[in-house]
């Protein structure tokens, strides 16, 4: 059965004592508040701060630790960069891969990241896996044809007892950080291709297990609406990660 997700991506942000300051909140806030409701909390702090914010995080329920990247390989000389092993073992569950951010500025095509979804994985890390289009792309009308391309390339050569551990992250990067948010019926028009292609590529037994969030500036006014959704899963969550009140509210929209 598939999972409802909010995951906070905090990018490069905070400082430690920021972070703590802001987990201890979140996590209080979410005790306090969210009761019975069956939806995971994904917390994706900035690399040195991962120990840390994961032993504020409570054992056993529903708070995840998450990494925002790794390096494709296990060990090696490459200055600068985090493994997989690396993010296990100290505490972290998931990791995102393939965010904008990353295929934008970092230049990681879908190759590199169908490497790094195989190192996650062999780690027992569970990916967060992204796909989204530009403005331009879907304003030539080619939104579906261009994540088409990104699943098959990027993520659909898993075996299908390695695809039951991915989490897809829908982001039109059109709506990240600009203040525009795709309709929850363009975002649900998405989610549903994308399970459709899920199911073409494996079966409709994971197609229907398959969380799917939508990462495209989802916030507390809006969260509500796209979570109600039947293929929107939850949310890749950015800006508002990094404000107690707002992501807490995020969480209660389930």
């Amino acid at each position: 059965m598939r999972k409802n997700i909010v995951a906070g991506n905090w990018k490069m942000n905070t400082t430690l004592q920021d972070g703590q300051a802001l987990i201890s909140e979140i996590v209080n806030m979410v005790q306090d508040e969210v009761t019975g409701s069956q939806v995971e909390v994904v917390v994706c702090p900035p690399f040195p701060f991962l120990s840390a914010i994961g032993k504020q995080l409570p054992e056993g329920g529903r708070f995840h630790l998450g990494a925002q990247n790794c390096h494709q390989k296990e060990t090696g000389a490459f200055t600068g960069e985090v493994s997989a092993q690396m993010l296990q073992s100290v505490g972290a569950e998931y990791v995102i891969l393939g965010h904008s951010e990353r295929r934008q500025y970092f230049r990681e095509d879908d190759e590199l990241l169908s490497q790094k979804l195989k190192a996650a994985l062999a780690a027992g890390l569970k990916p967060i896996f992204c796909v989204g289009e530009s403005l331009e792309t879907r304003e030539a009308d080619e939104t579906f044809k261009f994540i088409e391309k990104q699943l098959k390339d990027g993520l659909f050569h898993l075996t299908n007892e390695e695809f039951d551990q991915v989490v897809v992250a829908y982001e039109p990067i059109w709506a990240i950080g600009t203040g525009k948010t795709a309709t929850s019926a363009q975002a649900q028009e998405v989610h549903a291709f994308i399970r459709e292609q899920i199911a073409r590529a494996y079966d409709a037994e994971a197609a229907e297990n398959t969380t799917i969030l939508y990462g495209g500036s989802a916030n507390a006014q809006n969260a509500r609406e796209l979570f109600s959704q039947p293929d929107v899963d939850g949310g890749l969550i950015g800006g508002a990660s990094l404000k107690s009140r707002d992501f807490t509210e995020i969480i209660k929209s389930f």
